[in-house]
């Protein structure tokens, strides 16, 4: 006959039990206190090695959670231990599931804010894209939602009810939802390649082909806003923007081309055209804030034309408002000059050369 041995009597002792039960509570409440403890000095050292390091954040967020996933556990195994809960074990297991599902997901949760925050704060002002700017916040809320919902997952199915209803619902609504916001999505997409890409940045100048042209003023995940000469706001989707082509004015820099042609009759003394365009073209780099005194100018003759030779001259401006200042004073000091030199601008004529025919009144053979 089967006899129990000295452990196993032990262990059907009800007072045996009580006393195990109290023993494994105290061993995790201990245990919850030391990691508390030494997480709290670990985190103040390291944070006193690096003012913004985000190891420290991280070890005081986890160590409140840790610790109570330590004293839940002592709670569920020291319950489950008593004699009077044995017909309780099973509803016991599924609370602390429960309660270890929750406490895991608050942790997950809090250590993403914790690193996502301090990268916002202290390492994406220093990079040149603003995409971690724009897009860390929507990942920040995305990985929340679906940290709480695969906790929501587990604690259903921990409670017996069938997900696969859930799964396949959302599966529908999602298709759904992607479906019904198809242009909302394109722009969101082509927001993140405007982002990413880098060549578009608040402040600059830009013209679309064959569309408006002004200061970006907002680049944002749906659309991009630019301020025209009229100082009104144009709203751009970035479908639009991904699939045109964009000039920007201030890329590779700020600094620009003016290029002004005109043309002077045949007539005209082409050594000293050249000599007194240059002459003024100077006086203006020389006079006008806005052009670009570090770029000389260049004179150039491009082609006869039907009315006049025609030229080109070049000069810099600092930028693109800048180079419509130039132009205009370039212009008119031009007209100026050559009116006081004598050098004739054509109005375009054409010259018509007919036969010769015989004088009236003449015999005609």
């Amino acid at each position: 006959m089967w006899r129990q041995t000295p452990i196993e009597s032990l262990t059907d002792n009800p007072s045996v039990l009580r006393i195990i039960a109290a023993v494994i509570f105290g061993s995790l409440l201990l245990a919850a206190i030391i990691l508390r403890a030494v997480t709290g000095v670990i985190a103040n050292r390291l944070g006193r090695q690096g003012q913004h390091a985000v190891a420290p954040q991280v070890l005081r967020t986890v160590r409140n959670t840790g610790a109570l996933f330590l004293v839940a556990l002592g709670v569920s195994l020291s319950l489950a231990t008593l004699p009077e809960a044995t017909d309780w074990r099973e509803e016991i297991a599924v609370g602390w599931k429960i309660i270890a599902t929750i406490l895991i997901a608050q942790t997950t949760v809090n250590a993403i804010r914790v690193v996502l925050n301090w990268y916002l704060n202290f390492v994406a002002p220093r990079t040149d894209t603003k995409l971690d700017d724009s897009l860390l916040p929507l990942v920040r809320r995305v990985a929340v939602f679906a940290a709480y919902g695969i906790a929501l997952m587990v604690i259903l199915d921990t409670l017996g009810i069938s997900i696969s209803p859930f799964l396949g619902g959302l599966g529908i609504t999602g298709l759904a939802v992607a479906l019904a916001l198809q242009p909302t999505l394109g722009n969101f997409f082509a927001g993140t390649y405007v982002m990413s890409d880098g060549a578009i940045g608040v402040g600059d100048y830009i013209e679309l082909q064959s569309g408006p042209a002004g200061y970006v003023v907002d680049v944002g995940w749906r659309s991009t806003k630019i301020r025209t000469w009229l100082n009104n706001l144009v709203i751009i989707p970035n479908a639009v923007m991904a699939d045109t082509i964009v000039t920007n004015y201030n890329r590779p820099q700020a600094a620009l081309s003016v290029l002004v042609t005109s043309g002077v009759s045949y007539e005209s003394d082409l050594v000293q055209v050249e000599r007194v365009s240059l002459e003024v073209a100077r006086s203006v780099i020389a006079e006008t804030p806005q052009a670009d005194e570090t770029e000389d100018a260049f004179f150039g003759f491009d082609s006869f034309g039907e009315s006049n030779i025609t030229f080109w001259i070049y000069l810099r401006a600092m930028d693109r408002f800048g180079s419509f200042i130039v132009t205009n004073k370039l212009i008119k000091e031009l007209h100026a000059r050559y009116a006081l030199e004598g050098i004739q601008i054509n109005y375009p004529v054409r010259k018509l050369i007919y036969p010769s025919m015989p004088k009236h009144g003449s015999d005609v053979n």
